[in-house]
């Protein structure tokens, strides 16, 4: 058996916890390998909405186990709140497991995160100020504090040597900061965390694979946020790229079987970094507007714009994709015209690749499709979409060279269509 991988395209935000939720009854196991709390994976069903952070996003079907892997950091804190919240729910949660090779966010992690950001001012990320960052640079320095590591008789003691390092730290920056009310929070809900299994999620994975099951990794973020590909320095803190699955959770690359790769019919990006089709006019706020979009984790405005193609290729290409999904149609209807960034303009040049040089430089060049009128929330059946919606996918998937095999119009399971 091999692992198949589902990740976003673009600047994240493309739909991939609704997927990963249409998808799960399909898999025995789904397993989060990257990224942390700063993730916001919505899923509608059942006349429910409910956005998870941390947690898998088959945590509602039954019979599937979730696995919190090794690539992963988490806030106790937000893991507990999580839970909190998927209790008031009143429907059944399935099997949790967790990784005892996850990395801890800590107190200091956040704070240090926010003093970061304020120090940049006009040059800030755009941090969900989740305390990522500091983490995973706590990790590559070899002194972050794992899952693992709650069991240990010297866990206080090395909780506090790490603080320590993050006080000096700290120090340097102009921010006022109290830590001991953040730190109570932090260490009541390890009892959370201590209520679900903590194992050793390689060997699990292995052992499932060998043991026939089906396996879907599932990813956080978006290809043009990678700390490697993507528009640097305004990317995330972890490689969300499929490769960043054998890394999060132990899988072989020959042992990654489908690569799905999830992008919205146009664009969207939250916080700072380079947007080469961004829209600033009335269609950029109709997007906005139509598409809801605000993100889930920071509840800020997403920047919209056109679909990018050669962004789209450059994000393929890297991750093997073999199956595309197409999100968010619906939000195109009752435009006359779409357009489509086929190339850009580069000092002069005509070129159709995303390129090393800061990508605020370059213009987008443009094709332009027919729009359709008709609501796609109501169709019932991808059968009953206008013939434009169906040379729109068609287009696409002969610039792109991949098959769409899933189209979406709305945030409802059953507003999903399978090609």
């Amino acid at each position: 058996m091999k692992a198949d991988v589902l990740l976003g395209l673009q600047w994240g935000d493309e739909g991939k916890g609704k997927i990963v939720d249409v998808l799960t009854t399909k898999y025995d196991i789904i397993a989060r390998f990257q990224g942390g709390p700063n993730a916001g994976h919505t899923l509608e069903f059942d006349g429910i909405k409910h956005v998870l952070h941390t947690i898998p996003s088959g945590i509602f079907h039954n019979g599937a186990i979730n696995v919190i892997g090794n690539g992963v950091v988490i806030d106790p804190v937000i893991f507990e709140n999580e839970i909190i919240a998927i209790d008031n729910l009143d429907v059944e949660m399935s099997k949790l497991l967790i990784s005892k090779k996850a990395h801890l966010i800590l107190p200091t992690h956040k704070l240090l995160d926010a003093a970061s950001e304020k120090a940049k001012g006009k040059n800030k990320i755009g941090s969900t100020l989740k305390g990522i960052s500091p983490t995973y640079m706590d990790k590559t320095g070899r002194n972050g504090l794992r899952v693992g590591d709650i069991s240990d008789p010297n866990f206080k003691e090395k909780y506090e040597k790490l603080k320590r390092k993050h006080i000096q730290i700290l120090d340097f920056y102009d921010f006022e900061y109290e830590v001991e009310e953040l730190e109570k929070k932090w260490f009541d809900s390890l009892k959370t965390l201590k209520r679900f299994e903590h194992i050793e999620s390689e060997h699990f994975i292995h052992k499932a694979l060998k043991d026939g099951k089906k396996i879907l990794a599932e990813g956080a973020q978006g290809t043009l946020l990678d700390i490697d590909f993507g528009s640097y320095p305004f990317v995330t803190s972890s490689n969300t790229i499929a490769a960043g699955a054998c890394t999060g959770l132990g899988i072989a690359p020959n042992k990654i079987g489908e690569v799905f790769g999830i992008f919205k019919a146009y664009c969207t990006r939250v916080g700072s970094g380079p947007f080469p089709s961004e829209l600033f006019d009335e269609v950029g706020e109709r997007l906005g507007r139509i598409g809801n979009e605000f993100g889930a984790t920071t509840g800020r405005s997403r920047r919209c714009g056109w679909i990018d193609l050669p962004a789209l290729k450059y994000a393929i290409n890297i991750n093997g994709v073999t199956k595309l999904n197409m999100m968010k149609a619906d939000v195109l209807s009752g435009l006359d015209i779409i357009k489509v960034c086929t190339h850009y303009m580069l000092n002069g040049n005509k070129i159709d690749y995303l390129p090393f040089e800061d990508n605020e430089n370059l213009t987008p060049v443009y094709t332009e499709l027919k729009g359709w009128d008709k609501n796609l929330m109501d169709i019932t059946s991808l059968d009953e979409a206008p013939k434009e919606v169906h040379d729109y996918i068609a287009y696409l998937e002969k610039e792109l060279e991949t098959p769409i095999s899933i189209v979406s119009v709305g945030p409802d399971r059953k507003q999903t269509f399978f090609r």
